[in-house]
């Protein structure tokens, strides 16, 4: 079992649309039992109360034009206890990649990672919260995503 945390830095945007993006792929190829697939965000931004705001409607209404529904997800923050719990952490820029090691603390075991690192293009997935281009962000997640589930069947 491949056990994967999308990591962004609200968890309201792009790492919810990284998240249910990769469901739908392991589901669509009949993998789905394979993975746990989860999102979390670097900053508390997102949390009142320890209540976390739902994925923001630009993002929820991309993922819908898929076909794809991120009902009943809400922001949780990034812990140090879930790199004991994750196979890899997988961050949407260097700004997440950078939280993640001060969150988290070392990574010795070589866990952390760019999506678009996987991707032929390299760098980082548009943020839409400050673009306004969802479809933009949607695209590099989709490039990203089929780019790790390649490398991760293919390890």
């Amino acid at each position: 079992m491949k056990k994967i945390m999308f990591v962004c830095h609200g968890n309201i945007c792009r790492s919810p649309m990284a998240e249910f993006i990769m469901r739908d792929m392991v589901r669509r190829r009949g993998i789905a039992e394979d993975f746990v697939i989860a999102s979390s965000a670097t900053s508390t931004e997102e949390i009142w109360n320890g209540v976390g705001n739902p994925v923001y409607p630009p993002a929820r209404e991309e993922l819908l034009s898929m076909g794809i529904s991120c009902e009943g997800k809400r922001a949780v923050q990034l812990k140090k206890s879930d790199y004991d719990k994750y196979d890899l952490f997988i961050g949407m820029d260097s700004m997440n990649i950078r939280n993640m090691h001060r969150i988290l603390g070392n990574d010795p075991q070589g866990k952390i990672h760019k999506l678009m690192d996987y991707a032929v293009k390299g760098g980082d997935v548009a943020d839409p919260w400050y673009t306004g281009n969802f479809d933009v962000t949607r695209r590099d997640v989709c490039e990203g995503c089929e780019a790790l589930l390649d490398h991760i069947l293919n390890e």
